[in-house]
């Protein structure tokens, strides 16, 4: 429920806006400087957890941000909630899964970002459960939403100290044979590798970063973000401009549907995916439905049609989460470089999801042209992108091939330290598409 800020949209229908005094663009601010934050944390966040372990760093992060939740309820001013949300963020920042072999990762991080949607839909029953309350203790209307959103999320973190472990050799449930197998698997894939976690390397750092298909994949999920997050913050404030008349109960409710629909494609798509050991293209084909459901939203002012075309919007867009971290990690070789793929991929992300705060602007209800536009450009480009890249994904394998015996023996007089630095330039990599 924190990652995708459902919460702080569900809030806003509730008086979050009216009690904080917010005016024009104060909105738009608070949800911003969480965006501030992840950015600048995202990739030491990354790198910290590699350092320091993720079965103590993810539950801490994960409490950090419960707690901040939680000090959302007793905000009173716009600067007390802009401090609460750069601190979300910071703790937000490097949360990402790993463990599982490049065909499988697609489906497993899929399971993961299934949460974004269903945050989405569990959100708005929850908020809406949550204001048929009198109160909770001292609080009251959407300050009840983020004091129990918080308090279910310090839960999970404490188990999480728990249950959650390091790596496949520190699993208390795997027997010897289960946790040898888990590490040959992953090693399998890391050419030229001689470790599964690899000692930090500033040149495997440089290679991950720098990596052409990393950088149109988290460009593709920049744009993408732009889209979702946009559905996350404005979903409730666009169904009160499709259905002015209906309570704030039935606003709420209203917006379910359309993240459950995003929920069912986060599972099919990336399961057929992993059916056919493909991603390149999977990016491709989520973008025509986006177009077509924006499309319709600029064109029509029928409050039904309107309210279909937001299905269209929400349906294969929470997808490209999965997708686009699963292609990062398939396409490195060693953790290291595993680590600032998925941390640049993220910082793109989170750039968009910036961008994002300021599509949807007051001045420019209940149409909302400007932001409806840019999500329906941003769909046409994250398309032509994929579908580029995957030809010249192609193109840079078949020329790897012609040149393999000769770029062979250009390192063969390198070391071994060398050689597992060369990462993607080595003439044995192939991209993964």
């Amino acid at each position: 429920m924190d990652r995708e800020c459902s919460y702080e949209s569900n809030a806003r229908l509730a008086g979050f806006e009216k009690d904080l005094h917010l005016e024009g663009y104060d909105y738009n601010t608070v949800l911003s400087v969480f965006y501030i934050s992840y950015i600048i944390f995202e990739i030491p966040a990354t790198i910290c957890c590699k350092v320091i372990g993720p079965g103590w760093f993810l539950p801490a992060t994960t409490l950090g941000f419960g707690i901040c939740s939680l000090g959302t309820a007793f905000v009173h001013t716009r600067a007390q909630a802009c401090a609460v949300r750069f601190l979300l963020g910071t703790f937000e920042a490097g949360v990402m899964p790993g463990w599982y072999r490049r065909a499988e990762l697609t489906f497993r991080l899929g399971l993961w970002m299934l949460m974004a949607p269903l945050s989405g839909a569990f959100g708005g029953l929850l908020a809406s459960g949550i204001l048929k309350l009198p109160h909770f203790g001292s609080l009251h209307g959407w300050q009840m939403i983020f004091a129990i959103e918080g308090i279910l999320t310090i839960g999970v973190a404490l188990i999480t100290f728990i249950t959650l472990t390091d790596r496949p050799e520190t699993a208390c449930w795997l027997t010897e044979e289960q946790k040898q197998l888990a590490v040959d698997r992953v090693k399998s894939e890391r050419l030229a590798q001689s470790a599964l976690l690899d000692k930090i390397d500033a040149t495997k750092l440089k290679r991950g970063f720098a990596n052409p298909v990393i950088l149109s994949t988290s460009f593709i999920f920049f744009l993408n973000n732009i889209t979702v997050l946009g559905i996350s913050f404005f979903l409730p404030t666009i169904i009160r401009t499709i259905y002015p008349g209906r309570t704030t109960v039935q606003q709420q409710l209203l917006t379910v549907p359309p993240y459950i629909v995003g929920a069912f494609f986060v599972l099919v798509i990336p399961t057929l995916s992993w059916r056919y050991n493909h991603r390149q293209l999977f990016l491709a084909i989520t973008g025509p439905t986006i177009i077509v459901g924006y499309a319709i939203f600029l064109a029509n002012l029928k409050a039904n049609v309107r309210y279909a075309a937001v299905f269209l919007c929400a349906s294969t867009s929470f997808t490209l989460g999965a997708m686009c971290n699963a292609q990062v990690s398939a396409n490195v070789i060693s953790d290291s470089s595993r680590n600032i793929a998925i941390g640049t991929n993220a910082m793109f992300g989170y750039l968009g999801g910036l961008a994002a705060t300021w599509t949807y602007l007051p001045k420019d209800a209940p149409r909302y042209p400007i932001g409806n536009s840019i999500n329906l450009t941003c769909a046409i480009a994250w398309t032509t992108v994929a579908i580029g890249t995957y030809f010249w994904m192609k193109f840079d394998n078949k020329r790897r091939e012609e040149r393999e015996a000769a770029a062979r023996e250009e390192i063969a007089g390198l070391s071994q330290q060398e050689i597992q630095d060369l990462e993607w330039k080595h003439p044995g990599w192939r991209w993964k598409a």
